[in-house]
């Protein structure tokens, strides 16, 4: 722990002139490495055992990833958002900088340690009760945002896929555990506003992520598209909806097992 602090003592004492001379352009990068370094350090904690629940999250990352990745490809080549060179490495995979890829695998693995420590810290699940609610609230919203706007690449895509997400995770886990994906998702937003903050702008001179105004609302929270929550929201969801089922069918696998012994 006391080299990762040195390690980010360093990197903030760094003059304004090697920053924007030598640093800017590992921005995106050292965003990334920022956003997984503690959940990664924590997965080996004892209390928490993140370590031995990988079986089930990589392959929810890289499944819902992969996803993403097609999704990010096509609004990239479409013109809804560009990257800026300025602060990338200048590697780049599928049209894409490799820093985005790596988003995928940063955020969802951050997210759904998250998950994790909210369900040890939280043991009750608070929000429930009122998850049915809140679901059947939010999936004729997007809907209606999403065929308001279609006009807006980026907003009704957006909105319908989160409508439609929220729908398949329903029926295939009624509420089990939306309770604790909406609590999740709530406390996720304090890091989302600060990662988010730092690609569209907030902190430098101009943003990593420039979006097509044309293509959304023009609403932001600070310098973020709104839509940009409800991005978030699908991404976080089907990766613990793809969690928690390979959870659940490991557990059916163990239970026949023993079964059978």
């Amino acid at each position: 722990m006391a080299a990762s602090f040195h390690f980010w003592l360093g990197l903030i004492s760094v003059s304004k002139w090697d920053w924007d001379n030598k640093m800017e352009k590992y921005l995106y990068l050292l965003v990334n490495i920022f956003t997984i370094s503690f959940p990664l350090i924590r997965s080996f904690e004892g209390k928490i055992n993140f370590v031995q629940k990988w079986y089930a999250l990589l392959p929810a990352i890289f499944l819902t990833g992969a996803f993403f990745i097609v999704w990010d490809h096509w609004f990239t080549v479409m013109g809804v958002w560009e990257f800026n060179p300025r602060y990338l490495v200048g590697i780049y995979i599928y049209e894409l900088p490799v820093e985005e890829w790596l988003f995928f695998f940063t955020v969802p693995f951050a997210c759904v340690f998250i998950y994790e420590v909210l369900k040890y810290f939280v043991p009750k699940d608070i929000l429930g009760g009122i998850s049915r609610p809140i679901t059947f609230l939010l999936i004729p919203l997007f809907i209606a945002v999403s065929l308001l706007n279609l006009d807006k690449w980026y907003t009704s895509v957006t909105f319908i896929l989160a409508a439609i997400i929220l729908i398949i995770h329903f029926l295939t886990f009624k509420n089990i555990f939306l309770g604790r994906f909406y609590l999740t998702y709530i406390v996720h937003l304090v890091p989302f506003l600060l990662m988010n903050g730092v690609l569209t702008g907030a902190f430098t001179e101009e943003p990593v992520v420039i979006y097509n105004n044309a293509e959304n609302l023009s609403l932001r929270i600070f310098t973020i598209p709104i839509e940009d929550s409800v991005y978030s929201l699908i991404l976080l969801l089907m990766n613990i909806s793809i969690y928690e089922h390979i959870r659940s069918l490991s557990k059916q696998f163990r239970s026949l097992k023993v079964n059978d012994l």
